[in-house]
């Protein structure tokens, strides 16, 4: 016999007049999310109330109705209602729209199912909704308006457009997260989407940050200095495209055709520095994106002198200084912040520093022989070297003087003279006892040889007086170090020093390091400082007190130094100097700052010795899981594990004791075969679980577990 089928009753919807409605203590919401009470009430007043309010009838001790109605769903709307009757725009006796429970379950229950059985918009939904106003003339700020969201949100909403119909399926069906579909959108192409999709599907690496870097490896961050020197308004008035981001901080987005923009930087560039050099008087100027490390090698470099102040300028000058310092007194015995003391002490000291940067002055006659380098800065601003000529630029010296010692006339009057069988000879030939008693009586120029012995007899006296002054001794040397350094002019010492510099001009970036760039600094700074011509440079060096002596003479020295190992030349005593010469100074490349980064080192070897570079530090176990990655993956992450490490490559490390090291190096691989994997990404950890492959701490990691976890 069939069973009976309970027919339901639903609750009844009339209007309740406002002042009829109450609040119920059993409601169960308590905590303020979502659109505000204002928001809410503005659009009820826009387009009505478009949810009833769920009521249950009030009754006194006795059971019977008062009237009165209990509102336990529905209070948001309640407080709207109410911001709207207290403002007159909504009558008190309005019936607003309720549905009355007939209070056969517990009245908590209304609030509560009222609440969990809500379900939230689809972002898809919301999306095709805002498009669907906007195909009918409402624009993105009205939506936003109306809906009391951001305009960046709609926005963000309506760039799903851009996505790939396959790719939205597919996040309807939950097979693709919202995350995922926001990464695709920052690109129009959706065959390029599609293919990165086919790309990512194939491989646990499925997080939007890996979506957007297949997106963007063929374009140009906005941020690169490249983009920022020609502006992205330029590139785009050149028909270049920008692809943006609108769902996370893309700094300005990237740049699609780089070609174009390499050839606006070109042109920018060349005209820049066609500008400069007709500007400025210079007789060459040359520019380019980067020039390599050492490009300056073998040219003279001659700098100017800072523009004097003018009465004016140093009155200002010393009255910004005064009401600094008396500011600043002032303050440091304030016990209370001060932001407007702060702000007036910003603006004094910027003034300051704009009254004593003060623009270099280089002499006429130098600037017409000498020449610039123009380029990039690393913010994208012109960086230019001022200063350089060529050899032969060089003026011509008047060598006549300065390179003939004492060495008499022409050969024509230069006579020598040497015993031989036959009597005297002069200037070669024979003569007679008279006529060489006559060449006697006449006053002629040394004869070479006899100069050098003599000057040679000098050389060693001076030899030995120079060692027994030390102080005199490091002046020479400083000296000559100086005018090889910064003068190009090795000939002009008497001591028979060789100071080279090699230019490493095939490493990429090595002008960019801060290592570069202090030495270059410090080149520039005591080459303002050292005389304009070398002709004072030794009284200048006189006068220097030790200290400086110490640091001019280190600063040449060091730009001696080659430890670099080339391929025909292993340089094996020179190299182990330089180990020597490290460990004197407690020198380390990991304290000077390098790490192991894509671009230093892990893109240049095998995977195998990033997995290598990986294992060393952080173990095995961090090894096998990026162990599964393609390799640019895989350098990546490894630069991320490597990072704080201290990992140096084989190049990098000081020559140590064999036999300390074998010690050492037994006691880590024993560490590092049990170490734990430490900070690894969550798609590695949850898509590779370390436990599982292995099958325990003990069992090696077998390739067959890797096909099983892929």
């Amino acid at each position: 016999m069939a069973k009976a089928i309970h027919k339901i009753t639903l609750n009844v919807g009339r209007d309740i007049p406002f002042d009829k409605l109450v609040l119920s203590q059993q409601n169960v919401r308590k905590i303020k999310v979502g659109v505000s009470i204002d928001e809410l009430a503005e659009d009820i007043a826009r387009r009505g109330l478009l949810t009833s309010l769920n009521v249950r009838a009030e009754v006194d001790g006795e059971g019977n109705e008062t009237g009165f109605y209990r509102i336990p769903a529905g209070g948001r709307r309640y407080r709207a209602l109410e911001l709207l009757v207290s403002c007159k725009r909504l009558a008190k006796t309005a019936g607003i729209p309720c549905i009355v429970s007939s209070g056969d379950t517990p009245e908590v229950e209304d609030s509560l199912a009222e609440n969990v059985h809500r379900v939230g918009l689809h972002p898809l939904d919301q999306y095709r909704a805002f498009q669907t106003l906007r195909e009918q003339g409402i624009g993105e700020e009205e939506i936003a308006a109306c809906f009391f969201i951001s305009a960046a949100t709609v926005r963000q909403r309506l760039r799903l457009a851009s996505v790939s119909p396959r790719l939205l399926e597919l996040y309807a069906n939950d097979e693709i997260k919202l995350e995922q579909v926001m990464a695709f959108s920052i690109t129009n192409d959706h065959g390029q989407q599609e293919q990165a999709w086919d790309t990512i599907s194939r491989q646990p690496v499925r997080e939007p940050y890996y979506i957007r870097r297949l997106l963007t490896d063929t374009t140009i961050r906005a941020s690169d200095r490249r983009a920022v020197y020609v502006g992205v308004e330029a590139y785009e008035g050149a028909g270049g495209v920008v692809m943006r981001d609108l769902f996370e901080q893309d700094n300005g987005g990237w740049l699609q055709d780089p070609a174009l923009l390499e050839q606006l930087v070109a042109e920018k560039l060349t005209a820049d520095a066609e500008t400069l050099k007709a500007l400025e008087g210079w007789k060459w100027a040359e520019a380019a994106f980067d020039f390599p490390y050492g490009h300056t090698s073998g040219l003279r470099r001659f700098y100017g002198e800072r523009a004097e102040m003018t009465e004016e300028e140093i009155a200002r000058h010393d009255a910004v200084k005064a009401e600094y310092d008396k500011l600043d007194a002032h303050y440091a015995k304030a016990e209370e912040h001060s932001e407007e003391t702060e702000r007036r002490l910003e603006e004094l000291g910027t003034e300051l520093d704009r009254l004593n940067d003060r623009p270099y002055v280089f002499d006429p006659e130098d600037v017409a022989r000498g020449g610039v380098f123009i380029s990039l800065g690393a913010d994208g601003e012109l960086k230019v070297e001022r200063g350089f000529v060529r050899p032969e630029n060089e003026p011509q010296l008047e060598t006549a003087e300065r390179d003939t010692v004492i060495s008499g006339s022409d050969d024509r009057d230069e006579m020598s003279r040497s015993s031989s069988p036959g009597g005297i000879s002069v200037n070669g030939r024979a003569v007679s006892d008279e006529q060489a008693e006559e060449e006697d009586d006449v006053i002629r120029p040394l004869s070479d040889r006899l100069v050098l012995d003599m000057t040679a007899t000098r050389t060693v006296a001076m030899r030995n007086a120079l060692a027994n002054n030390p102080v005199m001794a490091f002046i020479a040397v400083l000296h000559a170090f100086v005018l090889k350094a910064f003068y190009h002019r090795g000939s002009d010492t008497c001591l028979e020093l060789t100071l080279q510099s090699a230019r490493f001009s095939q490493t990429q970036g090595l002008g960019d390091t801060v290592w570069a760039k202090e030495i270059d600094q410090r080149q520039e700074a005591w080459g303002q400082d050292l005389p304009k011509s070398p002709d004072g440079l030794w009284d200048y060096l006189i006068a220097l007190d030790e200290v400086s002596r110490l640091a001019l003479l280190a600063h040449c020295a060091s730009l001696s130094l080659n430890a670099v190992i080339e391929p025909w030349n292993k340089r094996t005593g020179a190299i182990a100097h330089a180990d020597q010469v490290g460990r004197s100074i407690g020198f380390d490349m990991v304290d000077a700052g390098w790490t192991a980064t894509v671009d230093a080192y892990l893109c240049r070897v095998t995977k195998a010795q990033i997995l290598q570079a990986v294992r060393e530090p952080k173990g095995e176990r961090s090894a096998e899981l990026i162990g599964h990655l393609k390799k640019a993956d895989m350098a990546r992450e490894a630069e991320r594990l490597l990072d704080g490490s201290g990992w140096l490559p084989e190049p990098l490390r000081l020559a140590i004791d064999a036999a300390s090291a074998d010690v050492g190096n037994d006691s880590d691989n024993c560490a590092q075969t049990n170490a734990e994997p430490q900070d690894l990404p969550a798609f590695l950890t949850e898509d590779l679980n370390v436990s599982d492959l292995a099958g325990g701490p003990n069992e090696p990691f077998r390739e067959e577990h890797l096909d099983a976890a892929q």
